[in-house]
């Protein structure tokens, strides 16, 4: 499983042009699911990204977890992490879990997530979605948590 989290001070998704979520201070959440996964990857990265220190206080720039400022989060499914380009221009995405199996995994993750204090918004499971973020710092990280692995980058 792999995640990328992005510190914003604002965001939201869209589908067909109508917003379906949206979010204030917080996390965006892309969540990429590969074959393999199972609810324990899911469970080790919504508790990692709730403790995940990287707001200011003021003593130092990262110091405060989401759910210590308050904050919310916006989880956005996205196959394409799970996308392989080693072997040429187009990518390849065989690594990624079958549908079922991705969005019930997407689904766990945000509730494992909202039930570590975060409130949680989420983008469309496998919509065309259009994510509006303003990236605060710009603050960004890729965690993955590779099958019966610990969580890491």
């Amino acid at each position: 499983m792999r995640i990328v989290v992005q510190r914003v001070t604002s965001a939201s998704v869209s589908v067909a042009g109508s917003e379906v979520a949206a979010i204030g201070r917080g996390h965006v959440v892309l969540v990429g699911v590969e074959q393999g996964d199972t609810e324990r990857e899911s469970d080790l990265l919504a508790a990692k990204v709730a403790k995940l220190r990287v707001f200011p206080d003021d003593a130092k720039p990262m110091n405060r977890s989401v759910v210590d400022v308050g904050g919310e989060a916006l989880v956005v499914s996205q196959f394409t992490l799970a996308g392989d380009v080693s072997g040429g221009n187009r990518p390849s995405f065989v690594r990624a879990a079958a549908p079922a199996d991705a969005e019930r995994l997407y689904e766990r993750f945000a509730a494992e997530l909202a039930r570590c204090g975060v409130p949680v918004r989420t983008g469309r499971f496998a919509a065309d979605m259009q994510v509006a973020l303003v990236n605060d710092g710009p603050v960004t990280f890729v965690l993955t948590c590779l099958p019966g692995g610990p969580v890491g980058n």
